[in-house]
């Protein structure tokens, strides 16, 4: 029997990069991207969503060879953690 871990059917890679995301009435802000997949990614954010909010996001490229991650996202889940909230985000939409 396999482990939790292991009943994904995409693996995690674990990040810490900034990331630019904007919501539904165009407003952007910052946050931070823990985690990303095939299928969803986990963002750090200062303001709280509602489960079901489309974000537009925007993670800029490390490397001149390769653009920008852009994707329309889906709010799964909101969790206060610190001074902020943890968005767990399914990924409905790669634009780039």
């Amino acid at each position: 029997m396999k482990n939790y871990s292991e009943k994904r059917d995409f693996h995690r890679m674990t990040m810490n990069s900034e990331i630019e995301l904007t919501d539904s009435h165009g407003v952007a802000f910052p946050g931070v991207c823990r985690d990303l997949s095939g299928t969803g990614m986990q963002l750090f954010v200062e303001r709280a969503f509602s489960e079901g909010d489309e974000i537009h996001t925007l993670l800029p490229s490390t490397s001149e060879q390769f653009p920008p991650f852009e994707t329309v996202c889906r709010v799964m889940r909101c969790e206060p953690e610190g001074e902020g909230f943890l968005l767990g985000m399914e990924i409905v939409e790669v634009k780039r």
